[in-house]
Protein backbone atom coordinates (compact mmCIF):
# COMPACT_ATOMS: atom_id res chain seq x y z
CA UNK A 1 0.00 0.00 0.00
CA UNK A 2 1.63 3.54 -1.07
CA UNK A 3 0.80 6.38 1.94
CA UNK A 4 1.23 9.83 0.73
CA UNK A 5 4.14 11.53 2.38
CA UNK A 6 2.19 13.96 4.45
CA UNK A 7 -0.27 11.23 5.88
CA UNK A 8 2.85 9.25 6.78
CA UNK A 9 4.21 12.49 8.71
CA UNK A 10 1.11 13.09 10.45
CA UNK A 11 0.85 9.10 11.75
CA UNK A 12 4.40 9.32 12.67
CA UNK A 13 3.92 12.56 14.60
CA UNK A 14 0.79 11.35 16.19
CA UNK A 15 2.56 8.22 17.29
CA UNK A 16 5.63 10.13 18.56
CA UNK A 17 3.51 12.50 20.79
CA UNK A 18 1.35 9.85 22.15
CA UNK A 19 2.67 9.76 25.86
CA UNK A 20 2.13 6.40 28.72
CA UNK A 21 -1.25 7.72 29.38
CA UNK A 22 -2.20 8.37 26.08
CA UNK A 23 -2.62 11.71 26.20
CA UNK A 24 -1.22 13.97 22.85
CA UNK A 25 1.06 16.17 23.60
CA UNK A 26 1.83 19.49 20.82
CA UNK A 27 5.39 20.72 20.25
CA UNK A 28 4.84 24.17 21.69
CA UNK A 29 2.99 25.48 24.18
CA UNK A 30 0.40 27.75 23.11
CA UNK A 31 0.44 31.89 24.35
CA UNK A 32 -0.46 32.66 27.25
CA UNK A 33 -1.70 35.93 27.93
CA UNK A 34 -3.53 37.97 30.91
CA UNK A 35 -7.31 38.07 29.85
CA UNK A 36 -8.58 41.48 29.08
CA UNK A 37 -13.01 42.67 28.80
CA UNK A 38 -12.60 41.70 25.93
CA UNK A 39 -12.05 37.88 26.25
CA UNK A 40 -14.78 38.04 28.94
CA UNK A 41 -17.45 35.99 27.00
CA UNK A 42 -14.62 33.72 25.81
CA UNK A 43 -13.89 32.76 28.83
CA UNK A 44 -16.76 32.46 30.20
CA UNK A 45 -17.73 29.41 27.17
CA UNK A 46 -14.09 27.72 28.33
CA UNK A 47 -15.33 27.74 32.03
CA UNK A 48 -18.92 26.84 31.28
CA UNK A 49 -17.95 23.38 28.54
CA UNK A 50 -15.33 22.66 30.65
CA UNK A 51 -17.01 22.12 33.79
CA UNK A 52 -20.20 20.64 31.51
CA UNK A 53 -18.14 18.04 30.16
CA UNK A 54 -15.40 17.28 33.44
CA UNK A 55 -18.40 17.06 35.60
CA UNK A 56 -22.04 16.36 33.95
CA UNK A 57 -23.80 15.25 37.21
CA UNK A 58 -22.92 18.35 39.22
CA UNK A 59 -25.57 20.68 39.28
CA UNK A 60 -23.18 24.47 38.17
CA UNK A 61 -24.74 26.80 40.85
CA UNK A 62 -25.12 29.76 38.57
CA UNK A 63 -26.86 30.17 35.43
CA UNK A 64 -25.01 31.25 32.30
CA UNK A 65 -25.66 35.15 32.73
CA UNK A 66 -24.72 34.75 36.10
CA UNK A 67 -21.05 33.19 35.11
CA UNK A 68 -20.71 35.87 32.78
CA UNK A 69 -21.31 38.59 35.23
CA UNK A 70 -18.66 36.79 37.71
CA UNK A 71 -15.99 36.60 34.96
CA UNK A 72 -16.40 40.30 33.91
CA UNK A 73 -17.39 42.06 36.80
CA UNK A 74 -14.76 39.62 39.37
CA UNK A 75 -12.69 37.68 37.56
CA UNK A 76 -11.39 40.01 34.52
CA UNK A 77 -11.77 43.34 36.13
CA UNK A 78 -10.54 42.32 39.59
CA UNK A 79 -8.26 39.12 39.65
CA UNK A 80 -4.93 37.68 37.91
CA UNK A 81 -6.64 35.69 35.22
CA UNK A 82 -4.85 34.48 32.12
CA UNK A 83 -5.87 32.93 29.25
CA UNK A 84 -4.09 30.52 26.31
CA UNK A 85 -5.25 31.69 22.79
CA UNK A 86 -4.69 29.24 19.37
CA UNK A 87 -5.18 31.63 16.71
CA UNK A 88 -7.55 33.93 17.90
CA UNK A 89 -9.76 31.32 19.66
CA UNK A 90 -9.32 31.35 24.02
CA UNK A 91 -8.92 27.61 24.63
CA UNK A 92 -8.44 27.74 28.37
CA UNK A 93 -8.26 29.83 31.10
CA UNK A 94 -6.95 30.08 34.77
CA UNK A 95 -7.70 32.21 38.19
CA UNK A 96 -4.58 33.45 40.11
CA UNK A 97 -4.53 34.77 43.74
CA UNK A 98 -2.11 34.96 45.87
CA UNK A 99 -1.33 31.41 47.01
CA UNK A 100 -4.33 29.98 45.42
CA UNK A 101 -5.32 28.73 41.77
CA UNK A 102 -8.79 29.88 41.94
CA UNK A 103 -9.82 28.31 38.32
CA UNK A 104 -8.34 26.42 35.82
CA UNK A 105 -10.26 25.24 32.92
CA UNK A 106 -9.23 23.64 29.53
CA UNK A 107 -11.90 23.74 26.50
CA UNK A 108 -12.93 20.22 26.01
CA UNK A 109 -12.18 19.89 22.71
CA UNK A 110 -8.17 20.66 23.96
CA UNK A 111 -7.82 18.32 26.75
CA UNK A 112 -4.23 16.05 26.54
CA UNK A 113 -2.23 18.69 24.83
CA UNK A 114 -0.39 20.46 27.57
CA UNK A 115 -2.12 23.47 27.86
CA UNK A 116 -3.29 23.08 31.62
CA UNK A 117 -0.05 21.94 32.33
CA UNK A 118 1.35 25.40 30.26
CA UNK A 119 -1.24 27.24 32.65
CA UNK A 120 -0.04 25.56 35.75
CA UNK A 121 3.64 26.03 35.34
CA UNK A 122 2.81 29.35 35.00
CA UNK A 123 0.97 29.57 38.30
CA UNK A 124 3.69 28.42 39.80
CA UNK A 125 6.07 30.53 38.43
CA UNK A 126 4.35 33.06 39.30
CA UNK A 127 4.07 32.22 42.97
CA UNK A 128 5.77 33.58 45.61
CA UNK A 129 5.61 30.27 47.62
CA UNK A 130 3.13 27.36 48.19
CA UNK A 131 -0.06 26.86 45.83
CA UNK A 132 -3.35 25.39 46.80
CA UNK A 133 -6.46 24.24 44.87
CA UNK A 134 -9.60 23.05 45.35
CA UNK A 135 -11.49 20.53 42.86
CA UNK A 136 -14.33 18.30 43.56
CA UNK A 137 -13.72 14.52 44.49
CA UNK A 138 -15.44 13.16 41.43
CA UNK A 139 -13.61 15.11 38.82
CA UNK A 140 -11.11 11.97 38.53
CA UNK A 141 -8.96 13.83 35.70
CA UNK A 142 -8.23 16.88 37.17
CA UNK A 143 -7.23 14.89 40.14
CA UNK A 144 -4.87 12.49 38.36
CA UNK A 145 -3.40 15.94 36.49
CA UNK A 146 -2.73 18.10 39.89
CA UNK A 147 -1.37 14.60 41.34
CA UNK A 148 0.98 14.20 38.53
CA UNK A 149 1.70 17.80 38.81
CA UNK A 150 3.47 17.38 42.48
CA UNK A 151 -0.01 18.43 44.50
CA UNK A 152 -0.76 16.18 47.21
CA UNK A 153 -4.55 16.20 48.55
CA UNK A 154 -4.05 17.94 51.98
CA UNK A 155 -7.82 18.19 53.25
CA UNK A 156 -11.49 16.29 51.88
CA UNK A 157 -14.39 18.18 52.85
CA UNK A 158 -18.04 16.59 52.02
CA UNK A 159 -19.09 19.73 50.37
CA UNK A 160 -20.80 21.95 52.74
CA UNK A 161 -19.01 24.58 52.56
CA UNK A 162 -19.15 25.15 48.34
CA UNK A 163 -22.20 26.57 46.54
CA UNK A 164 -22.56 23.28 44.42
CA UNK A 165 -22.72 21.10 47.94
CA UNK A 166 -20.42 18.61 46.16
CA UNK A 167 -17.58 16.55 48.29
CA UNK A 168 -14.13 18.09 47.23
CA UNK A 169 -10.49 17.91 47.84
CA UNK A 170 -7.70 20.99 48.87
CA UNK A 171 -4.51 20.27 46.83
CA UNK A 172 -1.26 21.31 47.92
CA UNK A 173 2.05 21.64 46.14
CA UNK A 174 4.92 23.21 47.84
CA UNK A 175 7.98 25.34 46.58
CA UNK A 176 10.83 23.64 46.45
Amino acid sequence: MLVARGEVAEWFMAAVLKTVDGNVRGFESLPLRQATAEDVNAVADVYLASFRAALPNVRLAHDDADVQRFVRDELVAHRETWVAEDDGRIVAMMVLTPGWIDQLYVAPDRLGEGIGRSLLDLAKERAAGDLQLWTFQVNQRARRFYERNGFAAVEFTDGADNEEHEPDIRYLWRRG
